[in-house]
């Protein structure tokens, strides 16, 4: 079973020893002495099945069980030890056990919202909160149910719970020590850019776009959904002049996945102020890095990304002196980016002719914030490039389907084949070169850690090291409580950053202790990936800009730190990211 698996396991396990406790004590006090003990019973076989589950949790991790052992366990044995002895000797009224099945209840359903609603990392102020509304809970199934305590009992417990509550809060709402990112939008990098050679200019305003054969309202660039393609050759110096017609929130322009320059990463409060309707930004840097890319807003991107403001930008080889370089038409260059438009997936069927024996190379973008399937079906192909870096030594595949997370980019090369070829992204034909009916549901997916050919990893030590652990809990620190999307139990503004050094060499471990896929994405860098779930990469070297973490996965990436600046690292789910999980990589 996946570790993902087990937390699942484990969640539905606590629920059923909760629901049984209290399903219990309900019966009893209704005097249903036959439901009363079936569903105790079902409840102990559930809280003892918990410590099973739990264990083999920290076996996976610590931070996959820290609450549970701190938190959960104290309360499953508080429980264990005030119902299991009344239910050893059950008295001729079954009413008498109703309050001890409802502690058990209380105190186990108290543990599971620890897990819920807080999560990692185990704290002080959850287990007090916790031991604070078990108490409480008791102490008005006593009054209700007739049964008042000692008045010494009564008081006694009302003091605990009162302390505990008051002292829980206090050290659940207490503001955090996160120092504060800077936000003066200098420009943080002295290198000289030079004279434009490739120059665009992207106006984003609100439009009606037809897809899917009906109007729909969109944000867009230069009124189209995606924005225009952007091409450049290597050493091209990109100029692109963003103005804003009328999206009143602002836009920005994020080039991602390539490593600019941090003044020109386009992030609103980090980099530079949003761009506001009638003004306009010009960002400008070189073309150094050869490969598949996109570009989109990242003012308010949860929403301005699904409704279209994004585009392709692809940045070519420049001919090499000497070399003889396929004339222009000589193969075919497709780019696919994939996005839901309005319900409406993106892009529309396509189909062409190419002749058998051309080149082809297709570059399959996923803008969207969830993964996405592709089928390359009718022919071999390789996988060259991931995330706009070549592989090395990329085996042919066949009947072989690929996951892209969100933000990121495979690129697929075969030769055409003088049957039809098609590309499938969910099982809906995308490209195709005549009619194919392959049923590639089926395929096995590429796991692109054992793909290609493997090299050392070419640092022998880190110079920092940062832990990750990605989760769900109440968000207390603002004027309203949220539920929030949280790094090591905190969300944006207030997890700390990441502070580094130029020239270090930096480790991430990235913990997924959430039932949710986040994929991972840190601007300005490319990732080298070290291991998942324990099990070194041993495939091609893989330089990513975008990877899922599923539930339950710990992954290790390195990289070095060799462009200063502030930039943010956050899960590109973006409403996973607009939801507090947001953090910073700071040069310090």
């Amino acid at each position: 079973m996946s570790v993902g698996s087990l937390i699942a396991a484990d969640l539905g396990v606590a629920v059923l020893a909760a629901a049984g406790w209290l399903g219990g004590g309900a019966a009893a006090s209704a005097r249903r002495r036959r439901l009363a003990l079936g569903l105790a019973a079902l409840a102990l076989v559930a809280t003892l099945a918990r410590a099973v589950t739990i264990t083999t949790l920290v076996r996976a991790g610590w931070w996959f069980a820290a609450e549970k052992v701190l938190i959960a366990a104290p309360l499953s044995l508080a429980a264990l030890a005030v119902a299991g002895p009344r239910l050893l000797r059950v008295p001729g009224d079954i009413r008498a056990v109703a309050v001890p099945l409802l502690f058990a209840g209380y105190a186990n359903g108290g543990a599971l919202l620890v897990t819920v609603l807080h999560g990692y990392p185990a704290s002080a102020g959850a287990g007090l909160l916790a031991v604070a509304g078990v108490l409480t809970a008791t102490v008005v199934s006593w009054r209700a149910l007739g049964s008042r305590p000692s008045r010494a009992a009564y008081r006694v417990a009302l003091a605990v719970a009162v302390g505990a509550l008051v002292t829980g809060t206090g050290l659940a709402v207490a503001p955090g020590a996160a120092p504060a990112v800077p936000h003066d939008h200098r420009n943080r990098d002295e290198r000289p850019v030079g004279e434009p050679t490739r120059r665009f200019t992207l106006t984003a305003g609100t439009a009606t776009v037809r897809v899917g054969g009906r109007d729909v309202a969109a944000w867009a660039f230069n009124g189209q959904v995606p924005g225009p393609e952007l091409t450049a050759t290597a050493g091209d110096i990109i100029e692109v002049t963003l103005r804003n017609r009328d999206i009143a929130r602002g836009v920005t322009l994020h080039w991602h996945g390539y490593d600019v320059p941090n003044s020109q990463d386009g992030v609103p409060g980090v980099t530079q102020e949003a761009v506001l309707p009638g003004q306009e930004f010009v960002y400008r840097f070189r073309a150094d890095q050869v490969g598949t890319y996109w570009y989109h807003t990242h003012a308010v991107s949860d929403i301005g990304v699904r409704k279209g403001l994004y585009g392709v930008l692809v940045v070519r080889p420049a001919p090499v002196a000497g070399v003889d370089v396929p004339a222009p038409g000589a193969g075919v260059d497709v780019t696919v980016p994939v996005h839901t438009l309005a319900g409406v997936a993106l892009p529309e069927p396509r189909s062409e002719r190419v002749e058998a024996g051309t080149p082809v190379r297709l570059r399959l973008i996923n803008t969207d914030s969830t993964t996405h399937r592709y089928a390359l079906a009718g022919t071999p192909f390789q996988v060259a490039a991931i995330d706009g870096f070549d592989l090395r030594g990329p085996q042919p595949l066949r009947d072989t389907a690929v996951l892209v997370p969100a933000g990121g980019r495979y690129d697929l090369v075969f030769s055409a084949p003088a049957t039809p070829v098609a590309l499938f992204v969910d099982g809906r034909a995308v490209w195709s070169t005549g009619s194919v009916s392959t049923a590639t549901d089926r395929w096995p997916v590429l796991d692109p850690l054992s793909y290609g050919a493997g090299s050392p990893v070419p640092w022998s030590r880190f110079d920092r090291d940062f832990t990750l652990v990605l989760d769900r809990g109440l968000d207390l620190r603002g004027l309203l409580p949220r539920y929030a999307h949280t790094v090591n139990g905190a969300a944006d503004p207030d997890i700390p950053p990441q502070v580094v050094r130029l020239g270090d060499i930096v480790r991430f471990t990235i913990v997924n202790r959430s039932l949710v896929v986040h994929p991972w994405h840190l601007h300005g860098h490319h990732v080298l990936v070290l291991s998942r779930n324990g099990k070194p990469a041993t495939g091609s070297p893989l330089w990513l800009d975008s990877f899922d973490v599923r539930p339950g996965e710990v992954w290790e990436v390195a990289f070095p730190a060799d462009n200063p600046g502030v930039w943010a690292n956050h899960c590109h789910n973006l409403p996973h990211a607009e939801a507090g999980m947001v953090l910073h990589l700071m040069y310090g």
